[in-house]
């Protein structure tokens, strides 16, 4: 009993001293480092892509969109967070909508996938390359722009404008052909044929599916609790209070969303969370640029994490590694059995999204207290 009362002390030692050394103390002075630039050149933008990822691994979806409802809802609470950090986060273009309430000085995306890299980098050309969200819309299901939108058309407008107008396969070769040469020649990116097929393959689902594409493809079906929901779908939510948080909202969120990809500010990483390069790579980055972390977005990963060996374990040893405001926090979402303190009462939500402060659960990893995903679940509001 002594000899694991010594233990704990000394995990608990242990945390603290690495809870200490990531999280920003105000009080200490640091050494004079380059800040993070206010806009990133190609060259330092794709140096960012290649070097900081790790080789690409294998997941059950194709995950082309989210799945996941209630994601804005958490935004609100969220904003109490330090503004202007960085935002790290995991999979497609739901990272957007974060990214556009927080205002990172950086945003990283995450993916065990490479697919996910070169989605988002079909996102980044067709952003960059649009007049305005119908246009966009336009390039991403390669339909004609219908008549009658406008700067000022909402969501339900823009969405409702594009569900009966036909698939174009001309426009989608064209898109296609503008997407490569705006990464590879505008950008000077040096894509692998591997990549131009990813980019392709994921531009062929939108051009199949349009609006009606889901988690699980064209579509849809169920998977786990409740239908899955649509792009169109997800890009008409709201938050608790019914406003529409997402950069499909208004032209204006559009324009933020557009000024960060033209930056090169938003960059995809092919990461495992497990993984011994990427977020240590990370890390490494924002500390030589004296820049800390607000925000990290992880999905539901740590729930499969927590089935394969010991990889949650490699996962919290990973994040102890990054500089982390004090009021860092996981963004997270809960799936399958949701704890009745999370499901209100007559909702068949699929998920819910919560939060939790990194501080607090890497202390609670450091002394013991983290052994399966209901302890990181139990830590969550």
């Amino acid at each position: 009993m002594f000899v694991n009362r010594r233990r704990r002390l000394f995990l608990t030692i242990t945390a603290l001293s690495v809870l200490f050394a990531s999280i920003r103390l105000t009080s200490s002075p640091r050494a004079a480092s380059e800040p993070i630039p206010a806009q990133l050149s190609d060259e330092a933008f794709w140096n960012m892509v290649t070097e900081f990822s790790e080789t690409g691994g294998y997941f059950r979806s194709d995950n082309f969109v989210s799945n996941e409802t209630t994601f804005q809802y958490v935004i609100k609470d969220l904003k109490k967070t330090t503004p202007g950090g960085v935002y790290l986060g995991v999979g497609p273009d739901q990272n957007f909508t974060y990214i556009l309430a927080l205002q990172p000085k950086i945003a990283i995306i995450f993916d065990i996938r490479r697919q996910n890299a070169m989605q988002h980098l079909m996102y980044k050309a067709l952003i960059e390359t649009s007049a305005d969200r119908a246009e966009f819309l336009s390039k991403l299901f390669s339909r004609k722009h219908p008549d009658g939108l406008s700067a000022r058309s909402t969501p339900e407008a823009l969405f409702a404008a594009y569900e009966n107008i036909e698939a174009d396969r001309q426009l989608f070769q064209e898109t296609l052909h503008g997407i490569k040469k705006h990464l590879e020649e505008t950008h000077k990116f040096k894509l692998s044929q591997d990549d131009e097929g990813a980019i392709e393959y994921v531009l062929r689902a939108f051009y199949a599916g349009g609006p009606d594409l889901t988690y699980n493809g064209i579509g849809g079906g169920n998977f786990g609790r409740g239908r899955m929901p649509s792009y169109g779908e997800l890009m008409q939510a709201t938050d608790a209070e019914g406003t529409n948080l997402s950069y499909m909202g208004s032209e204006e969120k559009f324009e933020a969303l557009q000024e960060m990809e033209k930056k090169n500010l938003i960059i995809p990483v092919v990461g495992d969370f497990a993984g011994p390069k990427a977020i240590r790579t990370v890390a490494r980055y924002l500390k030589d640029h004296d820049a800390y972390v607000t925000a990290f977005y992880l999905s539901n990963v740590e729930q499969y994490l927590f089935q394969q060996d010991d990889d949650w374990n490699k996962f919290y040893r990973n994040v102890a590694t990054l500089p982390l405001d004090s009021s860092a926090t996981f963004i997270r979402s809960i799936f399958n059995g949701i704890p009745p303190v999370y499901q209100p009462t007559g909702n068949s939500l699929r998920s819910v999204s919560v939060l939790s402060s990194i501080p607090e659960l890497l202390q609670a990893f450091g002394a013991g207290d983290i052994r399966t995903y209901s302890d990181v679940i139990n830590l969550s509001k």
